[in-house]
């Protein structure tokens, strides 16, 4: 398997990749959310796991905010992490975390924000984020789910409101909606 840089000619495939792993409900906000953040951040960092000349997964980070007292800083948000249902379950997802967060780590991004399930990101070196002292940006992201991993560049003064990008509320990918209205 071999871990790159996503290129024009892979863009079909990582929107069908979405689709897929997301399913009907889900599947085609994400896709729509991976085009617009391509367009809206030109420096985000976009990853696919190619296998046999397939796209087996992708993971995209983005640029964010964290609202800190001293000033605003620029962080990134891990989102949206896909693998191909046939090969999960098989390191295709954490191999691309770990070679994005080594990237991020080489341009001085100091924290990286998501919202997913901690008992598998917890294995990759995320934690509760705001036992760490940052607050999330919606009341609708369960507590649990709101993780972050420092980097090298992380000051100690760096605390604060994490802040999504335009695109994260256009899509309304934020937090958990009611799903009984």
């Amino acid at each position: 398997m071999a871990l790159r840089e996503e290129q024009v000619r892979d863009r079909r495939h990582v929107d069908a990749l979405h689709r897929e792993a997301f399913g009907d409900e889900h599947g085609g906000v994400v896709a729509r959310l991976v085009e617009d953040l391509r367009r809206d951040d030109p420096a985000a960092l976009s990853l696919v796991a190619e296998d046999a000349d397939e796209v087996v997964g992708h993971v995209m980070f983005s640029r964010c905010r964290l609202d800190a007292p001293r000033r605003l800083v620029d962080v990134v948000s891990l989102s949206p992490l896909a693998v191909a249902p046939h090969r999960q379950r098989r390191g295709v997802g954490r191999a691309l975390v770990r070679q994005g967060l080594r990237e991020l780590d080489v341009r001085g991004v100091p924290l990286v924000f998501l919202e997913g399930d901690p008992r598998y990101y917890s294995r990759l070196g995320f934690g509760p984020a705001e036992a760490q002292g940052f607050r999330k940006p919606s009341l609708r992201i369960p507590d649990a789910a709101f993780q972050v991993v420092t980097l090298s560049a992380y000051e100690s003064w760096m605390t604060g409101t994490f802040v999504y990008s335009d695109t994260f509320w256009r899509h309304d990918c934020v937090g958990l909606r009611d799903q009984a209205g």
